[in-house]
């Protein structure tokens, strides 16, 4: 699985420390570990979670942009512990409903010694954040438009929401609220995964 890590990173051009892939890697471990009785990802093996978990979710990593980032419905940490051991110098607030899901983080981030993300157990209209964050993330809407109006209340005036997406279909993109725009769409590649990914990026102007 290391080698397997350091040829996907070289091939997305994402530069990591060796403490940054062990850490990585570590939590490959403890997700397979607690997958076993927990169900926390449909994934089952290792080597899979390394091309679907991990590397899927650090071709984010080059495309966020300022300091605090919340991972809404982020399931076992998904993307926001790889994106956070990728960025120890960026925040993440790792959002989810379920306890099981929590524990989990919480677990992971005393195991490996990550003190740059905080794991909250809410759901996501019932939290409200002190400050508006730079960016929010998410792979676990259905829809785009789900995203922004669950989720229009945690960015500031000038933040960013980031839809990780498969296939990008324009119905979806015209459904978006008039107030929502879309920024940027990024087409990602994630070495071994087979199949389309894309970062659409949106402003709303809700906050302004």
């Amino acid at each position: 699985m290391q080698q397997q890590l350091q040829q996907g990173l070289a091939k997305a051009g994402l530069a990591l420390s060796p403490s940054q892939q062990q850490q990585l890697l570590d939590y490959v471990g403890l997700l397979d570990k607690w997958n076993k009785a927990y169900n926390l990802t449909s994934v089952r093996r290792p080597e899979d979670m390394v091309v679907k978990h991990i590397l899927d979710s650090l071709v984010v990593s080059p495309h966020l942009e300022g300091e605090r980032f919340i991972d809404v419905g982020t399931g076992p940490g998904l993307p926001g512990i790889p994106l956070a051991i990728a960025n120890p110098d960026k925040q993440f607030t790792l959002l989810d409903s379920l306890g099981k899901r929590i524990r989990f983080i919480r677990q992971v981030l005393h195991e490996l010694g990550i003190d740059n993300v905080t794991p909250v157990q809410s759901r996501v209209e019932a939290f409200i954040p002190e400050t508006g964050f730079d960016g929010v993330l998410s792979r676990a809407f259905a829809s785009m438009n789900d995203m922004v109006s669950w989720c229009h209340h945690l960015p500031h005036a000038r933040g960013l929401f980031y839809a990780l997406k498969g296939q990008v279909d324009q119905q979806e993109l015209d459904a978006l609220p008039t107030d929502c725009s879309v920024t940027d769409i990024k087409a990602l590649k994630v070495p071994g995964l087979e199949g389309a990914r894309h970062l659409v990026i949106l402003r709303a102007k809700i906050n302004e």
